[in-house]
């Protein structure tokens, strides 16, 4: 056996990189995925078992994104929703752990680090050098160097470790002339939650609550429970069982998740046993012991976003990502005030996200995304949903690709490569609004012909905008034919197909709430499954030059990239077969060098 004299000391793995990415909600992993995929390699640091942060198992909110018909977030976090529903038709936590673990862990060019958290930095002349996590399972030291670093972590880990500029809570309305602002500023914030997940059973059960438990009576949950009806507190999610907003999200979480938890317990008990509403067949069916944050320190970039560009529709010239969620103000006080538990400050769907917002001020090579971009409390309070944080993220991943492969700053991005930045990720399906997907080289001279109107499949524009549809709509079998002038070496065929951005396909009994994205709060006996959207494209044939070069039976993804690597002069798609419906639906059909 082992003595103590003989163990070692903990080890420390060593690596080099080009992005360093610390943080693995939605937001990091769809920035290391895109990095990766644009050829960067990738080490992503991420400090708990699971990826998703807020959206994992281990914390359970609902994504949510901009409102509106046809706004949903599309490039990456529409791949992982649509392939969650493909293989989680029943919306199993455990079942969504393993699809964000797959995007990444067998995503070349990605190091995943899980269970790591980082712990220290190492900075030069104002540059990030190396940080260093430690991971709890190995007992082991993990210190990366990388040219580029991003901060994903929602509580800007590497802001006091590094000396970036940051800030935390409230601004004064004076400061930037907001009108939601508080007339001084302050160190508030919105405040942490712990969530509950409950399933309904055939028949009666009981439920004693731990003596420690807090004791509720029916008017602490003034404007929390509308109990218009003994069943309507079946319709949330309990998001209002928060805490933290008075005083320090980070510093005191630990309190916080303690006093969350007493608060969880002692709530459930009220609408179990409380003799106010009728559940008397729902049972609980998870409790999250880790909070879900909503804020707490924010970067400051070369650009703050703040209420007035919300409001003005943020139509910037460096407009990489778009919000669309109301700017939702929670009270500080979270469940300890019977004051409404938040505000929902009217904001325009979409508006735009600038690219400044997304890399330091004064730290060359910091990056960020999530949570934590550089935006003032109450532009924060509708960037900071998931599918905003996620779609930034991409556009951080794919930036910082282009930097790496050209020698350039984050900044040097913004004042070189914003253009390059743009029209990568609306070939990537990210919608940029008021933006257009440029006609690429080999498609200026083509010739495309078919059934429909074929001109929408480059029109620029890949899903319904401003009543106009866009699609190209053609009958299964009827093929469409790209003709280039001679014989040029394509690389491949980018399809868009319509993968129902409002889910208006799904089966009736669906929640309103699932279709927006496709996550469980609580379990309903006879729950309806979700589909594959009917929209989406199934099967199709690709010829080139006459030869039959690719055939896919089981198509569920929207962007589709058929491999060509040949020189050709005609490029053939016969759709055969959709999820279900009659029509063929198609937004965009190129050629790729």
């Amino acid at each position: 056996m082992l003595h103590r004299s003989e163990i070692e000391a903990p080890v420390t793995h060593e690596y080099e990189t080009g992005l360093c990415v610390v943080g693995g909600g939605m937001a990091g992993m769809l920035a290391a995925i895109a990095a990766a995929r644009h050829g960067t390699k990738v080490v992503l640091m991420q400090d708990r078992p699971v990826l998703g942060g807020n959206a994992s198992s281990e914390i359970r909110m609902w994504i949510r994104g901009a409102h509106g018909d046809n706004m949903r977030e599309t490039g990456i976090l529409e791949e992982i929703a649509l392939e969650n529903i493909y293989r989680n038709p029943t919306l199993n936590f455990s079942v969504w752990d393993s699809v964000l673990y797959g995007k990444v862990k067998f995503e070349e060019n990605i190091t995943l680090l899980l269970n790591c958290s980082c712990l220290s930095a190492e900075t030069k002349d104002g540059k990030i050098v190396s940080v260093t996590g430690w991971q709890t399972t190995t007992q082991t030291f993990h210190s990366v160097r990388a040219a580029l670093f991003a901060d994903c972590s929602g509580d800007s880990i590497l802001a006091p470790l590094t000396g970036a500029e940051w800030r935390m809570g409230r601004e004064s309305c004076d400061e930037f002339g907001e009108d939601i602002a508080p007339k001084e500023s302050d160190a508030r914030t919105m405040g942490s939650s712990c969530l509950i997940q409950v399933r309904e059973t055939a028949q009666p059960t009981t439920y004693t609550p731990p003596a420690w438990a807090y004791h509720f009576k029916k008017e602490d949950f003034e404007n929390k429970i509308n109990f218009s009806t003994p069943q309507k507190w079946s319709n949330c999610n309990f998001w209002w069982m928060e805490l933290g907003g008075l005083v320090d999200t980070i510093a005191d979480a630990e309190t916080l998740r303690d006093e969350l938890i007493r608060t969880v317990y002692g709530v459930w008990d009220f609408v179990k046993n409380g003799g106010v509403c009728d559940a008397a067949n729902w049972e609980i069916e998870w409790i999250g012991f880790l909070p879900g944050k909503r804020e707490s320190r924010r970067y400051v970039g070369d650009y703050l976003l703040n209420q007035n560009d919300v409001r003005a529709e943020g139509r910037f010239d460096d407009l990489i990502a778009y919000g669309g969620w109301t700017m939702d103000d929670h009270n500080p006080g979270g469940f300890l005030t019977t004051e409404p538990p938040t505000i929902w400050h009217p904001a325009p769907s979409p508006y735009g996200i600038p690219y400044r917002c997304l890399y330091s001020k004064n730290i060359e090579n910091l990056m960020f995304a999530g949570r934590n971009i550089s935006a003032t409390h109450t532009a924060l309070s509708s960037t900071r949903v998931m599918a905003t944080c996620a779609i930034m993220g991409q556009a951080l991943g794919t930036a910082a690709a282009i930097a790496l492969r050209d020698g350039l700053t984050p900044r040097g991005v913004y004042e070189k490569r914003i253009a390059e930045l743009k029209q990568t990720l609306i070939a990537d399906d990210c919608y940029l609004p008021w933006n257009r997907r440029e006609t690429t080289p080999l498609m200026a001279a083509a010739h495309i012909e078919g059934t429909g109107d074929v001109s929408l499949l480059t029109d620029g524009v890949e899903r319904p905008v401003d009543g106009q549809d866009h699609a190209c709509v053609c009958a299964p079998g009827e093929a469409i034919t790209v003709t280039l002038p001679e014989k040029q070496t394509v690389g491949s065929l980018r399809l868009v197909t319509d993968s129902d951005l409002n889910r208006e396909t799904f089966p009736e009994g669906i929640e309103h709430n699932f279709k927006t994205y496709p996550m469980k709060c609580h379990v309903r006996l006879g729950a309806v499954d979700v589909c594959v959207p009917k929209t989406i494209l199934r099967a199709f044939d690709v010829y080139a030059d006459g030869e039959l070069i690719y055939s896919e039976e089981n198509n569920y993804q929207r962007l589709v990239r058929v491999p060509i690597g040949r020189a050709v002069r005609e490029v053939r798609l016969v759709p055969r077969e959709t999820w279900g419906c009659p029509d063929v639906r198609l937004y965009a059909l190129e050629l790729m060098d």
